[in-house]
Formats: structure tokens, sequence, C-alpha cells
């Protein structure tokens, strides 16, 4: 079975600015936590150096890295950066997903 995660052009083109500004880093660490009123939320931070239980993706250029337990909920997940009016951030869809919070900061799979 082949596990991915990928990101669009724009999601790539975005990381690899604040890897480029931030001056150092690996690349994107891509997770769940416990969290909100459906259960889980996304968990994004730069990465400078994996673990051994890491499972890293490499997509346009950007290594996405995901832990083994946050694995089972991300599989075919898309990364993207949207632009909304003023408002601007990470959008995930993720197909594993079977209910979000009204307030879309949470979700349940």
């Amino acid at each position: 079975m082949v596990m991915s995660i990928t990101l669009s052009d724009s999601a790539a083109a975005r990381v690899n600015t604040f890897l480029a500004n931030r001056g150092k880093g690996f690349g994107l660490r891509l997770g769940v936590r416990t969290s909100g009123c459906s259960g889980m939320a996304y968990v994004l931070e730069f990465v400078d150096e994996p673990t051994p239980e890491d499972i890293v993706f490499e997509d346009k250029g950007v290594k996405v890295v995901v832990d083994g337990k946050s694995l089972q909920f991300l599989d075919g997940t898309q990364l993207d950066f949207v632009k909304e009016g003023l408002n601007e951030g990470f959008k995930f869809t993720n197909p594993n997903v079977k209910d979000e919070c009204g307030c879309g900061e949470s979700f349940h799979v």
C-alpha cells in the first residue's frame, strides 16, 4: 500500500519561501493532535531534522515529515495555500475526514 501526502504549487512555493526566509530547515512537519470539539486538529511546523520514526515524503521539492501515528489520519491529504479576500493560509483536503466542527478548527476521522 502506497501512502502519500501532496502539495499544490502554491503550498510548495509558500513553504519554500518560509524556509528560505528562516535560513535553515529540513522541511515541513505535518501532524495531528487531539483538539477541539471534533477530536483532532492539524499541526504544521518547520523541522530541522527528522527523527528515525518519521516518514518523509517529497513533493514539488518540499520535504514533508510525518510521524507514524499521524500518518494513518493524513494519508492522501493535499496541502494547499489559498488567499480568500484579506485572509490567507494553508488548507487541507483530507479524504479521511468524516466530520468537521462548525468553526473548522478540528475534524473527526
